[in-house]
C-alpha cells in the first residue's frame, strides 16, 4: 500500500477514477490548443487516463505527459489513441523528460498533490528548466474557503440512498495549508475508505514560485472560459512565462 504522499498512491484509484470524477475537457483544450501552434510539443504533468492529453492530441499538438501511477497509465493506454502518446512514470516534481517544450500544464487542482511548498516550488523549477524561452506553464487550482471548516475539522454527506451513504470527513491544517480527506462509502459491500491529502497555495504564492523559477504571471482567469479572476473567484486559471 502506498501512503499518501507517494506519487504511485493513485493506483488504487485508476479502475474507477473516470466514473467518479467526472470531468468535461472541451474549455480547457480549446484554452490550451489556443496557446501553442499547431504541431507544438506540450508536456502534461499528471496526464493520468489522458482526459485532456487525448483530445488536445486530436488538434494537432505533440503531447506528451508524466505520471506517478502506472495503473493510471494504463487506463490511458487502453483508450483511442493512447498508446501513441509517450509517458513517463515518475514524481511529476522531479519532471524527469528532455525538453524543449512550447507549453506544460497541469489541470484539476493536481499541483496540490504535491505533499509541500518544497516539492511545489521544485516543480516549478524543473518545468522551467525544459520549456523554451518564452514557453508557457499552465495551471488550474481552487481556491481554499477556509471558512468552511469548524475548529479545523468538516464532516459532510455527499450523497444518501436507502443502500449507501457517502460521507466526507476532512482534517484542515492551516500552517501547512493542508488538507486531509477521507471519503467513506458505507454500503451493503462494507466500508470503502478513499483518503487523500492536499496541499493548497494561494494565487499569490504560486505567483512567487513561478518568479523564483524564472517565469512570470501573463494572465490569470476565473476558469478555462476566460471569465475575469476576482476577489469572488472560487478558482483559477493561471498562465506563466518562462523569461
Amino acid at each position: 500500500m502506498t501512503g499518501l504522499n507517494d506519487p504511485a498512491f493513485f493506483d488504487r484509484y485508476a479502475h474507477e477514477y473516470d466514473g467518479r470524477h467526472t470531468y468535461d475537457p472541451t474549455q480547457t483544450v480549446d484554452f490550451l490548443a489556443g496557446l501553442v501552434p499547431t504541431g507544438g510539443r506540450v508536456l502534461e504533468l499528471a496526464i493520468g487516463t489522458g482526459r485532456v492529453a487525448l483530445p488536445l492530441a486530436t488538434r494537432g499538438i505533440s503531447v506528451e505527459g508524466i505520471d506517478g501511477s502506472p495503473a493510471m497509465v494504463e487506463q490511458l493506454r487502453a483508450k483511442p489513441g493512447g498508446p501513441e502518446i509517450p509517458v513517463t512514470i515518475g514524481d511529476m516534481a522531479d519532471v524527469a523528460v528532455d525538453g524543449p517544450f512550447q507549453m506544460s500544464y497541469l489541470v484539476f487542482n493536481t499541483l496540490f498533490n504535491l505533499p509541500s511548498q518544497a516539492r511545489q516550488v521544485d516543480c516549478f523549477h524543473n518545468v522551467a528548466k525544459v520549456l523554451e524561452p518564452g514557453g508557457l506553464f499552465v495551471i488550474e487550482c481552487f481556491i481554499q474557503d477556509v471558512t468552511e471548516f469548524d475548529r479545523n475539522q468538516r464532516v459532510a454527506t455527499r450523497a444518501l440512498s436507502e443502500s449507501a451513504v457517502n460521507m466526507e470527513f476532512l482534517l484542515h491544517d492551516p500552517v501547512e495549508q493542508a488538507i486531509t480527506y477521507q471519503r467513506v462509502t458505507f454500503d451493503a459491500k462494507g466500508t470503502t475508505l478513499r483518503p487523500l491529502r492536499l496541499r493548497y497555495c494561494w494565487p499569490s504564492e504560486l505567483d512567487l514560485m513561478a518568479q523564483l523559477a524564472g517565469m512570470r504571471l501573463r494572465e490569470r482567469y476565473a476558469g478555462w472560459d476566460r471569465s475575469p479572476f476576482t476577489g469572488a473567484s472560487r478558482s483559477h486559471v493561471s498562465v506563466y512565462e518562462k523569461l
